[in-house]
């Protein structure tokens, strides 16, 4: 794998660490929706180009911060349970204020591209 390939990669990971807690939030802000779910719909969305490795350790963190709050439900198919996740107000708060940021910091980003010379 050559410097770039590494480098391109490394760029990714970090971006994708980055945002994926607002992504998430944004899902489950449309509704409630169970880890494997989650995992489909973002690969769906984004046609297969942002697949979540550690999607767990995300909900996890959005759980321990009150963002969102897990619970069973039963599937009337199969009878199974399943761990369903779901926003919760102060989930909405924090997403509105990660999209904003997000809006402010690509801005700032984009500035910088505008100049013909620097790429």
């Amino acid at each position: 794998m050559s410097k770039s390939s590494n480098k391109s990669n490394s760029f990714e990971d970090n971006f994708k660490r980055s945002v994926s807690p607002m992504i998430v939030l944004i899902l489950l802000s449309e509704k409630p929706m169970y880890a494997y779910r989650l995992s489909q719909e973002l690969e769906k969305r984004s046609n297969r180009s942002y697949q979540m490795k550690f999607l767990y350790p995300v909900l996890y963190k959005l759980q321990q911060n009150g963002y969102i709050i897990e619970y069973s439900q039963e599937t009337t198919e199969s009878h199974r349970t399943r761990n369903y996740y779901t926003i919760t107000e102060s989930g909405k708060e924090y997403l509105h204020f990660l999209v904003q940021k997000y809006h402010e910091l690509l801005s700032a980003v984009d500035v910088f591209l505008q100049d013909e010379n620097t790429i």
